[in-house]
């Protein structure tokens, strides 16, 4: 089976087996009650089971209670964990939109056929995504929004982009 990260554990919080995630998904349902996530533990190769049953946000950080993890001493060795879901667990996506392992790794260039280099990235910073493009040392931060991304091709791996003034300097 294949699995994709949607999280890391970086913390515990509080006494009563509540954990501090780092998202690493923009899909808000993946933490909703009810879901079940696996847990990928630093040094362990099998995948724990957990079913969230709650989840609250506080300061940028999502803070989620497991079925049967009361306590801080149930959830204190999953500090530094990942959260993965099955990729059997991936929805259907509206046109023009894209999974991050879609993107990442992607050949990015220009209509002209310049290449920029490759998805290392993605930035969430507000209105859009921010893809960061690496070629040869230098970063350079991609706006995915339809001025300038001009193709998606998941199958070849290979973007379009129409660059707009100064973003390749």
């Amino acid at each position: 089976m294949n699995y994709l990260k949607v999280g890391k554990i970086v913390n515990t919080h509080g006494i009563k087996g509540e954990v501090k995630v780092v998202r690493i998904t923009d899909f808000e349902e993946r933490f909703e009650i009810g879901t079940t996530l696996w847990i990928k533990e630093k040094e362990e190769e099998k995948l724990k089971p957990v079913t969230i049953d709650g989840h609250r946000v506080h300061k940028n950080f999502d803070l989620l209670h497991f079925e049967g993890f009361n306590n801080i001493n149930d959830v204190e060795h999953f500090k530094e964990s990942l959260l993965v879901i099955n990729t059997d667990q991936l929805t259907e996506l509206e046109a023009n939109e894209f999974y991050y392992h879609e993107i990442i790794g992607c050949e990015v260039e220009t209509t002209e056929g310049e290449l920029i280099g490759k998805v290392k990235e993605i930035l969430s910073p507000g209105a859009n995504d921010v893809w960061v493009v690496k070629q040869k040392g230098k970063e350079y931060l991609i706006p995915y929004i339809e001025d300038v991304v001009k193709k998606v091709d998941i199958e070849n791996q290979k973007i379009k982009i129409e660059p707009m003034e100064g973003l390749l300097d």
